[in-house]
């Protein structure tokens, strides 16, 4: 029996969806919107950070029969559906957009906590970088852009550090896991620039070498 060429994407949904369960699961607190603002927003970095890993791996590693790269974009995906569901429940709950009030009296409460709560701006503001990469994920919009495809998708490299600059924020405590996961995004994007990515490569080959 022989796996479909995308098992891994499929991998990644099934993935996807256990953890949007087990989010559903941990929601049931005595502060269920606190939990789902944190889950969702736990989530989104969990899978955002995930995407940037897919391309070192797949220059150091060679996956080229598992094609590794083309999980991606379900994970950037999947990413930018936990950071929306983690902007509704902000807006639409903490706000109470959903839950009576007019969409007036939400947004000028939202209005009023922005010149108070940096982390809401830097958020919004990674939230809305991601919008057009998500826009243009499909095959379509690829060819239509062509090379500008690839620049314009260069906004993650901001979008995601911005992400883990407005959870460092948020936390107002015990700030070890947003530095933790800074270090990580930072160790994923100096693995992006020519000269280090050559000299990742080097014990690689050397091992592939030692074993042929």
């Amino acid at each position: 029996m022989t796996l479909p060429k995308n098992w891994l994407n499929w991998l990644v949904h099934i993935g996807a969806l256990y953890v949007a369960f087990l989010l559903w699961q941990d929601w049931d607190t005595v502060n269920p919107i606190q939990a789902m603002t944190l889950t969702t927003g736990n989530a989104a970095l969990v899978f955002l950070v995930l995407s940037l890993v897919v391309t070192p791996l797949q220059s150091m590693f060679r996956f080229r029969k598992l094609r590794v790269v083309l999980t991606r974009k379900p994970l950037g995906l999947w990413g930018f559906a936990f950071v929306t569901a983690h902007l509704l429940i902000f807006i639409g709950l903490e706000y109470g957009l959903f839950l009576g009030s007019s969409l007036s009296d939400s947004l000028n409460f939202i209005w009023l906590d922005l010149s108070s709560k940096r982390y809401i701006i830097v958020g919004f503001l990674s939230f809305l970088l991601m919008v057009p990469l998500a826009i243009t994920s499909t095959k379509g919009w690829q060819k239509r852009l062509k090379k500008n495809w690839k620049k314009l998708h260069q906004l993650a490299y901001i979008a995601i550090p911005l992400g883990v600059v407005h959870y460092y924020w948020l936390v107002k405590a015990d700030v070890t896991k947003p530095l933790l996961w800074g270090a990580a995004v930072a160790l994923l994007l100096i693995a992006r620039i020519p000269s280090i990515k050559k000299q990742l490569n080097v014990p690689v080959k050397w091992a592939q070498a030692r074993m042929a």
